[in-house]
Order: C-alpha cells, then structure tokens, then sequence
C-alpha cells in the first residue's frame, strides 16, 4: 500500500504560515519515500486555506524531485472546465509529469452560497466539467465559449498521456459504481462517511465488482494520521478538528451526527480504525489493517487541528524511517 499525504491546509491560528507548513511536508514526504502529495480545494472560510491547488503545488513541485502531486479535489461545479484543463496541464509539464488530478462535487454549503450556485445543480455541473477537463486534456476539440463560438484545443499538453491519472472523490455510497463505470479512481474519506472499517471493507467490494473487466482504478483512503512520542496531543488537535469541521457546515460529517451522534466522538473513530495515532509501530500496524482490506493508496492527513507543523513533518519522517527498515 502506498503512502501519502493529504493537507486540507485548515486554519491553524495567529502566526501560522500554512503553505509554507505545506511545502515542508512535502519535502519530507519526498525525502521518506511516500507517494504523493496532495491538497484540498476551499473557498471562503477557515475551512481550508487553498483557492487554488495547482499554485501550492508548483510551490511543492519546485521543492521536490519525485512525489507526485494532486488535488483532493478539484471542484469541478465552481470552476469553467477550460481553465482546470489549462492549469493542470501546465503543471503537469512544471513537475516534469508528476500531477495526480482529484474531482469532486463540492459540499460546502458556504462556498456554493458564495459562488452563487444551487448546490442541487452540483452534480450536474460536475458530469459536464468532468467530460470537458478530459476531454480538453487528452487534446480533443471542446467548447469554451458561447453564442456558436468554434471548438478549440490545448495549446499546451501535459506530460502524461493521455491525462494525468484521475481520482474522483466519494462521500455518497450511491456513488461509488458511478465512479468505477468512468474508469476513474476513487478517493474515499471514511471518518465523514462510514461507521468502521468493516462498512469501508464493503464500500471497496463495491468499488472493486464495479470496475471493467482488467481495471487498475485505485482506492486511496484518507486517514488522520500521528506517529509520535505524544498521541494524547494529537488526539486533542484531532477533537478540535472535528469541532471545526461541524461548526463550518461539513455536510457529510453532519449527516453521520445526525445518524449517530456517538460516531463521530474522536474516540469512537479511533476504536473504529478511522484514524490512527500512537507510536510508528502502532500506526503502522493499524496500517497494515487497511491494505488488507484493499486500500490501494494511504492519504495520511498529519496536520489538523492546529498540530505544530513540526510534529506533522515528524510523524511523516518516523513512518518514512520505519517502512525502510521493514523493506
């Protein structure tokens, strides 16, 4: 199973440069041998600090030699399809073919009232953007303008043909055979979704019976992630998280309190296996856990809550270290 990280790059309070916290786990991602790394895409609120993704990770890119770099997610319904073709596309000939691109449907009900879209129209928007983005990228003629404006084509390609390699981010069950019939990967973010591992055992069956014949679509999973001398620091830095979360309208994480407040209580999602603190060895075991369940790809989240960035890049280098000396 692979190793990554994934930021949201939320608010940690006064004094807190976050992307430049964001470019130091990259470089240690790069340096412990993880996989990729990989950001979030919000607007308008402390929810997360990124506008836009592709900028912070041609900050990465220049600061590292061979992660990978993507966007978890890309909000395909806030954005024209042209644009994301373009920008993705020349960040993917900056990092010299390393992008991983990440789509989704938005669901912050702030961010569709600040952009003044019905989110009852998000799921369309995204079908439409989606097929133009890898259309646009793969150098076929699309769409841009209106009023019987002519079809025009990239004038700058990525790297990776015909696109970069896309995931597609899951919050609704109901949408994961959507996912496997676009040949797309999915990303799945279970401490907003499911009640243990066992349901996300099942979700990834789901995902696996879905996919054609021969696929090599992907499941990546995000997971808070601390591996440290301290897990009770984490812990708190994971309760205020989750505060925050809930207080800035995450919608799924408010569906699954009003199912059960209990499930999403921080010591609830750890007895579950939906986050992972301790020492390397204990995160590595619970680890372990998810890759045989058919987790493809680990999006480690280790600065959340506040976490001192320190702690964030340490945990990445102690789980780096570790995989080593198990190699």
């Amino acid at each position: 199973m692979k190793l990554s990280v994934f930021s949201v790059v939320d608010d940690a309070g006064p004094g807190r440069d976050r992307y430049r916290e964001t470019i130091a786990l990259a470089e240690a991602a790069d340096r412990a041998g993880f996989s990729a790394l990989w950001v979030a895409e919000h607007h308008f609120n402390p929810t997360g600090l990124c506008p836009a993704p592709a900028v912070l990770l041609a900050a990465c890119g220049a600061r590292t030699t061979r992660l990978r770099l993507g966007s978890l997610v890309s909000v395909l319904p806030f954005h024209r399809p042209v644009d994301v073709a373009e920008e993705y596309a020349l960040l993917d000939r900056l990092v010299g073919g390393r992008v991983n691109l990440g789509f989704g449907s938005g669901y912050v009900p702030a961010e569709f009232e600040g952009y003044g879209i019905d989110p009852g129209s998000r799921h369309d928007r995204f079908d439409l953007a989606y097929r133009t983005v890898v259309a646009a990228l793969a150098g076929e003629a699309v769409v841009v303008g209106e009023n019987g404006a002519p079809p025009v084509r990239l004038n700058v390609r990525p790297v990776q043909e015909p696109h970069p390699p896309i995931w597609i981010a899951v919050q609704r069950r109901e949408a994961i055979p959507y996912v496997a019939r676009r040949g797309a990967s999915i990303a799945l973010i279970p401490y907003a979704t499911v009640r243990d591992l066992s349901e996300l055992a099942d979700e990834i069956r789901e995902f696996r019976a879905a996919c054609p014949p021969g696929s090599t679509q992907e499941v990546a999973v995000g997971l808070h992630l601390y591996a440290g001398p301290d897990p009770d620091h984490a812990r708190a830095a994971f309760r205020t998280y989750l505060a925050d979360r809930l207080r800035l309208g995450s919608t799924h994480l408010e569906a699954k309190a009003a199912r059960a407040p209990t499930a999403v209580d921080p010591a609830a999602l750890e007895a579950a296996g939906l986050v992972a603190f301790g020492s390397p060895e204990e995160v590595e075991f619970r680890l372990d856990r998810l890759a045989e369940i058919g987790v493809d790809e680990l999006l480690g989240i280790f600065d959340f809550g506040g976490l001192p960035g320190t702690e964030a890049v340490a945990s990445i280098e102690s789980l780096g270290h570790l995989r080593r000396d198990r190699a």
